[in-house]
């Protein structure tokens, strides 16, 4: 019997040139260009399969994913320590894997996670944004009251049922936990130096730079992005600091909340338990949710955000 190893990789990728995270057929896929990678990397036909821990839709990028894969013991020994620079050099510039390790006993990159966070960036500038930026920052025309989103934003955590904000999928629920979601502005480039004189302020230096920070156990699919747009609408006064809330308590998909676009939107972290729970949460979160089930109940769905 061949000896197997299960490796974590941990992954970024700029999103504008892939459609989607998942492989599909004659489309350029970030999962399909990292498995066509390990593939040649460990001389494997066919190519190994990669575990998610969440899959991004086309347009969506990454700082933080991370992925599990098994391989034979032998293929990796060859490797072993090597792996992040060799597969730099078989990867395109927009994607790279950052570490390859031995995966913990009960390690699964999907099931074992206790979070996902993303940000979704916003610029309000009505000059536009900065156009070294404009493949992750969404220009958003109307000024944003930042009060107005968080009050709103603070009404939807906890654990609901989100189907408002996600597109139903057969067999899934969509029950979620929001644990953090939470807007600030960010300052323009260079302000604290400009302030004291010594670094005179440039026209480039992005103003009106708005950072959206979304984490939950496990998110259904377009969710972020939904209320991400849900939030714009609020910000910019064309609808009640109340309504995504109204919204959220109908459990029905509203046309009225359009699903921001997806280039603003980055995985940037994955959170998971101790060594010692990775098992036991990952056993925990494939039973299928139900509302008050408790927090560690966990969802056998998706964990797709876009």
């Amino acid at each position: 019997m061949t000896a197997l190893v299960r490796l974590r990789l941990d992954i970024g990728y700029d999103g504008s040139g892939f459609a989607g995270w998942a492989r599909q057929p004659n489309q350029r896929t970030v999962q399909g260009v990292i498995e066509d990678a390990l593939a040649r990397l460990l001389r494997l036909d066919p190519p190994p399969a990669l575990t998610v821990a969440g899959r991004t839709d086309a347009g969506v990028h990454a700082r933080g994913q991370v992925a599990h894969v098994v391989v034979p013991v032998a293929s990796y020994s060859t490797v072993n320590g090597t792996m992040p620079r060799r597969l730099a050099g078989l990867l395109p510039p927009d994607v790279r894997v950052w570490r390859v390790s031995v995966a913990p006993e009960g390690f699964d990159a999907r099931f074992s996670a206790l979070s996902r966070r993303y940000v979704y960036r916003v610029c309000d500038d009505p000059v536009g944004v900065d156009p070294l930026r404009r493949h992750d920052v969404l220009w958003h025309p109307r000024p944003l009251d930042l009060d107005r989103i968080n009050t709103a934003a603070a009404m939807l955590l906890g654990e609901h049922d989100f189907a408002a904000y996600c597109r139903k999928r057969e067999g899934a629920t969509t029950i979620r936990e929001l644990q953090r979601f939470e807007w600030h502005r960010e300052e323009p480039y260079g302000v604290r130096d400009a302030a004291r004189g010594d670094v005179p302020r440039s026209p480039v230096q992005q103003r009106g730079m708005v950072v959206a920070t979304v984490e939950a156990d496990a998110f259904c699919h377009s969710m972020v992005r939904a209320l991400v747009g849900a939030m714009l609408v609020v910000g910019d006064g064309r609808r009640a600091v109340e309504w995504p809330k109204e919204v959220l308590s109908r459990r029905v998909r509203d046309s009225a909340v359009n699903v921001a676009p997806a280039h603003g939107l980055s995985l940037e972290e994955i959170r998971y338990p101790e060594p010692e729970n990775l098992a036991r949460r990952a056993q925990e979160t494939r039973r299928v949710r139900t509302l008050n089930s408790g927090s560690g109940s966990g969802l056998s769905g998706d964990s797709v955000a876009g």
